[in-house]
């Protein structure tokens, strides 16, 4: 197909008058002018999202937990009541949320997403049972496979991360029983990670990769046997861990190692760009150098960062000193790039007191810096070949809404910020991934469906 754009932005910055030719979900010429035949965006085009960081089952129960709790509310108590509402879930409802979520991403400008999926087993925390019963491991990857139908029911990228999850804290601490759903032995993680990369091999524009929960969750041989498998699969997959997120994380680390959760990584570990360090909230001036010297990635989450109390990422000095970012939307309080990348610019601005913080000398406008940056980051994140337009590119892309950028500043340097800092609606209005139309006019082919189902399933939950 061709398609046409007043206005793009493509991986060297703002054109106009361009036409785009996409072949089996890649970009393959961009020319000047109007080609005959060629389709024509109504509105400016950008390329699409990367959401570095979901937990897809967390869409569920957002609202559920804004009541207080215990008298000094915080992500420790936060996360009782997540045990607590997950413990209900089957795989079938692991699917329906996962889809109507990926829908709404879809709808914000996400195109692609990096599922943390630590939901692994049963109810009672056993495995799941495989239909034929000599095959024990193919049951492993049950609920990996709902997420892997739910991604493609929606039409998103995936890049599926199964989580390593052993200890309730440092020092090897047992499980409790709200965590039993996720725990797997060493070697049973590998195998489900050798069964979710089979299954990627049915589901196009997918990936695999790992993710070890955290330092305080997996022990170091643990971490190290499943790097080691994953790397023998595949040299360059993700690699994701939470890392530094809360203060008392960072103080039970020092406790338990003598060392901070990142400089612990960086001295134990072989980081490189294939890492993505989620959170990273509480660190250090040599912690965020070693990041960047490791060319490893910084997954903010702006949102649920700011609504679980976590703190703020010195998101100033690290890309002053070229760092890496993604962004992702976690917990899903709010699902949608723009408020993250909002909230990114102006905790800074509230912790300096100054203005338009994150641009740079090469970019002047904050919108578009910020933009292109979480894009090309979190298509690193992901190991993905996405994140900008150009030849050669997946074409993930945006359409934006040309009657709600018409109200704002809209001339080309002033776009993404008015997108970002000036507008109240959804601007966007149309979503391709991997060549694909998925949304049109804001509108998704499955979504009423979608809904309803997410729909009853919340009555239900909330009735239990």
């Amino acid at each position: 197909m061709k398609l046409y754009a007043e206005n793009i932005l493509l991986n060297d910055g703002w054109a106009s008058k361009q036409t785009i030719t996409i072949e089996q979900g890649l970009i393959t010429a961009i020319d000047a002018g109007m080609i005959e035949g060629a389709e024509v965006a109504k509105g400016a085009v950008i390329p699409g999202m990367v959401n570095c960081h979901s937990h897809a089952f967390q869409r569920a129960f957002a609202g559920f937990s804004e009541q207080g709790s215990e008298g000094q509310d915080s992500f420790w108590t936060w996360r009782k009541i997540m045990y607590q509402f997950l413990a209900q879930l089957t795989d079938a409802d692991a699917k329906n949320i996962a889809k109507q979520l990926y829908i709404e991403m879809l709808k914000m400008g996400y195109t692609r997403v990096a599922e943390f999926h630590y939901l692994h087993h049963d109810l009672d925390g056993s495995a799941y049972e495989s239909s034929v019963k000599a095959e024990k491991s193919a049951s492993l990857a049950t609920m990996a496979q709902a997420i892997f139908e739910a991604a493609k029911e929606s039409g998103i990228g995936l890049t599926l991360l199964p989580v390593l999850y052993q200890h309730s804290g440092f020092g090897e601490k047992a499980p409790t029983e709200g965590q039993r759903r996720f725990i797997n032995s060493t070697k049973q993680f590998n195998q489900l990670v050798s069964d979710c990369f089979a299954l990627s091999e049915q589901y196009t524009n997918t990936n695999v990769g790992i993710a070890p929960h955290s330092l305080r969750a997996v022990d170091k041989a643990s971490l190290l046997s499943a790097v080691e498998h994953v790397r023998n699969i595949d040299n360059q997959a993700p690699i994701h861990i939470h890392i530094s997120e809360q203060q008392k994380e960072v103080d039970d680390c020092l406790a338990h190692a003598g060392k901070r959760p990142v400089q612990w990584l960086l001295d134990n570990v072989e980081l490189d760009k294939y890492w993505c360090l989620i959170h990273a909230t509480h660190i250090d001036e040599a912690e965020r150098k070693g990041i960047i010297t490791k060319e490893a990635i910084a997954g903010i989450c702006p949102t649920t960062e700011a609504n679980l109390g976590d703190g703020i990422f010195p998101t100033t000095e690290f890309l002053a000193e070229k760092g890496t970012i993604a962004i992702g939307s976690d917990s899903h309080i709010s699902v949608n790039p723009i408020e993250e990348l909002r909230w990114l610019e102006y905790a800074q601005r509230l912790i300096k007191q100054q203005r338009a913080i994150l641009a740079s000398e090469e970019e002047a406008s904050v919108g578009q810096n910020l933009w292109q940056r979480a894009a090309v980051g979190g298509a690193q994140s992901t190991n993905s070949n996405t994140g900008c337009l150009a030849i050669g590119k997946q074409a993930d892309l945006l359409v934006l809404d040309m009657d709600s950028t018409k109200l704002f500043a809209n001339a080309n340097q002033h776009l993404l910020d008015s997108m970002i800092f000036a507008s109240q609606q959804n601007p966007v209005s149309d979503v391709m991934v991997n060549g694909v139309w998925q949304i049109k006019a804001q509108q998704h082919a499955e979504q009423e469906q979608a809904s309803d189902n997410f729909a009853n399933l919340l009555i239900r939950l909330s009735a239990s």
